[in-house]
């Protein structure tokens, strides 16, 4: 393994954070806030950081360096997004807003990796330049720290497929460009511009600029973090319809948006994984209406509200909340439960175990029962008129499987802390798959605060992990890996 090439690229990912920290610097600037200071310094930290690395790989680095091989791609993002969380956490930090580091190193990781658990118990308490950067965090890590690098590094002459195939969500990411950087800047600017209509709408709804971007990262990333303590719940119905259609939106293939805007309207509709996902969501709104309408008494449109907001909100793993769905009906809570395993489609920027997979292993199942059945027959794995091959089912299989390796021992680990049951699972799920919110004591209503500072370390862990799709994390503990 080239460890200067990975230093390299760890390099560019601090600068950029440094220069991403311009942006909120800019805002607490304009709104008059003592923690410009803060910031400032920050990025000095990021940028010069990132300097070094840089100019330690041309420096030491004599001969030309043009393919990342499959283990260097792994330790890459897996380290890049870690050394991201570690200096993205230093406006918390420095500020003294969040006291303790591995509290801000927690809220910071919760951030790129668009999970949106938070340690926060007054978050309007925050300066707007903090918020923004908060929330930020989670444009970042929506389509990828990595992906936006790639646009930069073929300037460098690296080839970046195995940082691509490690760090966008799905079994098999689609490449829609030759280039692969034509790819990343193309998934960038559908990102991008979906951002920005959402801003602009929710400006409309009566949001500040301010409050609207803040949303609009959080929305569009599946992130979640929201400058009010009430969260979504703070905003009027027409705000709360729009970052609906919105997270719907997020939890798509971004490339079928890409097909759209260039005229293919049939795009979604050639896709299996989109009537599995979108049915999801109907049947669950279906059956938790009537539940909410039960608990609460409210209104048949309000109901439907609430229970369409919470329903997509857990499913693409956005964790935005607009009321407190632990007052449900605890059929409604099991069926928001469960939506926390599945998570959206590949490609989007959603987390779970995506909806591909579940459909996948449906298909693998029923392949074993027809080979029981017909021990002689050849049979494949199809997903429409297209045969999945082999080593994709493979893969499925193996990241399920680790999926809930890592949640059981994740649960033992909290337990071990005296973390009750309840809390302990619901957080795990809620991490591992990228969602914030859970059950018990970080329910809707509570934060991560109550957690062990072990425990938080623990879950950051499962953040990455679940982000980063288990196996680029996972490889690190593999003797072989570290073999030349």
């Amino acid at each position: 393994m080239n460890l200067k090439i990975v230093a390299l690229v760890i390099g560019f990912v601090l600068i950029i954070i440094g220069l991403c920290m311009i942006i909120p610097l800019g805002f607490s600037f304009y709104y008059h806030e003592d923690v410009s200071y803060h910031l400032g310094i920050s990025i000095f930290i990021c940028i010069g950081c990132g300097l070094f690395l840089v100019l330690f790989y041309k420096i030491t680095q004599k001969e030309e360096y043009s393919e990342i091989s499959y283990k260097e791609g792994m330790a890459i993002v897996t380290l890049a997004w870690t050394f991201a969380s570690l200096f993205g956490a230093l406006p918390f930090y420095i500020s003294g807003y969040i006291p303790s580091y591995v509290d801000s190193f927690f809220e910071t990781m919760s951030g790129f990796t668009t999970t949106g658990a938070s340690i926060l118990t007054d978050i309007e308490s925050l300066p707007k330049g903090l918020l923004l950067w908060r929330s930020f965090t989670h444009f970042l890590g929506g389509m990828g720290i990595i992906v936006l690098s790639l646009a930069i590094l073929p300037f460098f002459n690296i080839a970046g497929m195995q940082l691509y195939k490690a760090e966008v969500p799905g079994p098999a990411p689609d490449k829609l460009k030759p280039r692969l950087k034509d790819t990343a800047i193309i998934l960038w600017k559908v990102y991008v511009l979906l951002t920005a209509i959402e801003t602009i709408l929710l400006m409309f709804g009566g949001m500040d600029l301010f409050e609207a971007l803040c949303h609009s990262f959080g929305t569009m990333a599946t992130g979640g973090f929201s400058t009010k303590n009430q969260s979504i719940g703070y905003y009027n119905s027409f705000n709360q319809i729009v970052i609906i259609v919105f997270m719907y939106l997020a939890g798509l293939n971004f490339s079928h948006h890409y097909r759209f805007l260039q005229k293919d309207f049939k795009t979604y509709f050639k896709d299996p994984e989109f009537f599995l996902y979108t049915g999801i969501i109907l049947f669950m709104v279906l059956l938790i209406t009537p539940l909410v309408k039960i608990s609460t008494h409210e209104k048949f449109t309000e109901a439907l509200l609430h229970s369409s907001f919470q329903t997509i909100s857990i499913l693409t793993t956005t964790g935005y909340t607009t009321f407190d769905y632990e007052k449900w009906h605890y059929l409604a809570q099991a069926l928001l439960f469960l939506a926390m395993f599945i998570g959206g489609c590949a490609g989007s920027t959603g987390g779970g175990i995506k909806c591909i997979r579940i459909l996948l292993l449906f298909k693998i199942a029923t392949k074993e029962f027809k080979r029981l059945i017909h021990p002689r027959a050849v049979i494949m794995v199809k997903l429409g008129n297209k045969k999945i091959p082999q080593e994709v089912c493979n893969g499925i299989c193996v990241f399920f499987f680790l999926y809930f390796f890592v949640l059981f021992v994740s649960v033992i680990f909290l337990c071990s802390f005296n973390v009750d049951l309840l809390t302990s699972i619901s957080a795990t799920v809620a991490c591992l798959s990228n969602i914030g919110p859970g059950f018990g004591f970080v329910g809707p209503a509570e934060n991560y605060s109550q957690i062990p500072q072990v425990g938080k370390i623990m879950l950051s862990f499962c953040m990455v992990a679940g982000r980063l799709e288990i196996f680029p994390v996972l490889i690190f503990f593999y003797p072989e890996f570290w073999k030349k």
